[in-house]
């Protein structure tokens, strides 16, 4: 029932995507998402290359089938990991935090699919016309950086504006999400929030809990005097940068304040002092599970709800 476009392109079983987070997305949550029957992502983030190669050939060993590499384009590792990605052949590249169009030509000259995060119309139609395969539109309901749009006003008008297969991000975590995607025009989902709470994601425990623990309201963004704004779950380094830009703190002191703060914890569990990435939707993820079990929940959930709404009069 739910064999759309993204599943012929990327030759998966769901459509289903795993998000790239930094310290988050390793080899091991890929690969278990991608025997699934999804697409798991390593999450480059500001690795060097030869540890993300590492990744790339772990994941290797752990599945057979297609998975992917998110390169977040502010890495000053990105173009030796983009050499990576070319040299070990991975099928597929999600990119963030910038413009991939000078790389795509060679990406896809070594048939690999790029597919770029978009958070507007005009990126999209732009990365469309430099030869993306795909585009991950994500609404701002999203954990870590974030754009200006919410999901459900993204993604139909991205939709509209180009002919390549749209995936939806941001506030998905479940069957309702899934099937409010594709009712919007989306081919597929992207979620990461809900992969953190993944038995197969090695994120600390304590970073597990605080997802499950949160609510509706738990999540608020920091750092918008940068221009880079984030979403996180409310804790004492938020209130220290809430704070802090209430100062008028300089982009430096802000920066300053949030190095390392995202390993401490997914890596070191200080849910106090680290920066817990997360979305809106931490609020209706009540528990841990495999990643077998979370997309084969939303599956049969989706398919059921579509059955009983054709039962309607």
């Amino acid at each position: 029932m739910f064999y759309t476009k993204i599943c012929e392109l990327l030759n998966i079983k769901y459509p289903i995507i795993q998000g790239g987070m930094a310290w988050v997305a390793t080899a091991e949550l890929a690969a278990a998402v991608s025997n699934a029957g999804g697409l798991g992502i390593i999450g480059a983030g500001n690795a060097p290359e030869d540890v993300v190669r590492d990744e790339i050939r772990k994941a290797k060993s752990l599945t057979d089938k297609p998975f992917g590499v998110n390169i977040y384009f502010m890495s000053p590792y990105a173009d030796k990991i983009i050499d990576v990605v070319l040299e070990e052949k991975v099928p597929v590249v999600t990119t963030g935090a910038g413009n991939p169009g000078k790389y795509i030509p060679k990406l896809k000259q070594e048939g690999i699919k790029v597919i770029p995060v978009v958070s507007s119309v005009a990126l999209a139609k732009r990365l469309e016309r430099a030869g993306a395969d795909a585009l991950i539109a994500e609404g701002m309901e999203c954990g870590g950086h974030i754009g200006e749009l919410t999901t459900m006003a993204l993604v139909p008008q991205v939709v509209d504006a180009v002919k390549i297969p749209v995936i939806a991000a941001g506030g998905i975590a479940d069957f309702r999400g899934f099937v409010a995607a594709l009712a919007l025009g989306a081919k597929g989902v992207q979620m990461g929030t809900r992969f953190v709470c993944a038995k197969e994601c090695t994120a600390h425990d304590k970073y597990k809990e605080a997802i499950i623990k949160a609510k509706d309201r738990s999540t608020v963004v920091t750092g918008k005097t940068t221009g880079h704004p984030v979403r996180v779950l409310k804790n004492k380094l938020s209130v220290m940068f809430e704070e802090l830009e209430q100062k008028h703190a300089s982009v430096d002191e802000l920066e300053e304040l949030g190095k390392g703060r995202l390993r401490l914890a997914v890596v070191d569990g200080d849910i106090d002092n680290g920066s817990l990435m997360a979305g809106q939707v931490s609020g209706i993820v009540d528990e841990v599970k495999s990643a077998k079990e979370i997309i084969e929940d939303i599956i049969i959930n989706a398919e059921n709800l579509l059955k009983n709404l054709s039962k309607l009069k």
